[in-house]
């Protein structure tokens, strides 16, 4: 179940929920409080509190899929039993359970039980209201960015979910991304369809796969590498718009279009 990584004051946890969900549990040295970005599953993060002696403080959320809001009340109810105050927040267009504070991309999480100070980053696209938090260059960014791949749109455009992934893009090329899912294989099937000639994309490949044969997490990724293999991250470039001309059966030119078009390729792939 569990999987850590430790980078200056903070200690990210992995809890694997569902089939193939991540819910990240983060902590620090300062003593023993944690939050939790997107609990779906209350019993398997009861489970890691109560193993790692923690208490729980503060519940990050990304977006308002069950899959990442589920455990919520759950959760609330096993710390209100102990006694434990919980701040719970949340993007402020959309309909989060039991959200104390509503956010957007003006605002900073100040989380001094941790030590810690998160941005929100806005990301429109796989849902409308989509949120990120990055703090000390991690990257808590739910279904918007995965390695390999990006969220599928549910409820923004195309260009909604260019705007955000390039929003990511710019970050430090140091910055770990703490996606939600374990789709990293499945994305990069897709990404050797799209762009089989990318060296790096094969070797990552390579890698990944003997991971999964072992059963380790390929999450957390980083800007640097998804930058290199990332189809959709790379659709300025002139081997994706090919790809994507060659797919479409039309002259592909602009950084949008060649999106659009791999990303209506991988929903049927």
């Amino acid at each position: 179940m569990l999987q850590s990584q430790s980078t200056n004051n903070m200690k990210v946890s992995l809890i694997k929920a569902f089939s193939d969900n991540y819910i990240w549990a983060i902590s620090s040295d300062l003593g023993n409080k944690m939050a939790l970005v997107d609990p779906g599953d209350a019993k398997v993060c009861i489970e890691f509190i109560e193993q790692q002696q923690l208490q729980l403080s503060t519940i990050l959320i990304t977006h308002h899929h069950p899959d990442h809001i589920g455990g919520i009340k759950q959760l609330l109810s096993y710390c209100q039993d102990r006694q434990w105050p919980v701040t719970v927040y949340g993007p402020e267009n959309e309909n989060i359970p039991h959200c104390d504070v509503a956010l957007n991309e003006s605002h900073r999480v100040n989380l001094p039980d941790l030590g810690l100070e998160f941005e929100v980053i806005d990301l429109p696209g796989h849902t409308l209201g989509h949120i990120a938090y990055l703090s000390e260059d991690n990257l808590f960014c739910g279904d918007t960015l995965f390695s390999g791949g990006c969220g599928r749109l549910f409820e923004g455009t195309p260009e909604q979910m260019l705007n955000s992934l390039e929003k990511l893009s710019a970050l430090s090329e140091r910055t770990h991304v703490y996606c939600a899912h374990e789709y990293t294989q499945a994305n990069l099937n897709f990404a050797l369809t799209v762009e089989p000639s990318n060296a790096e994309l094969v070797h990552y490949y390579n890698q990944v796969l003997q991971k999964r044969e072992q059963k380790i997490a390929t999450i957390p990724s980083s800007i640097m590498l998804e930058k290199k293999i990332n189809p959709f991250l790379r659709c300025a470039t002139s081997s994706i718009m090919t790809s994507a001309s060659e797919f479409s059966g039309d002259k592909v030119t602009d950084k949008l279009q060649a999106f659009t078009i791999i990303r209506g390729w991988k929903d049927n792939f």
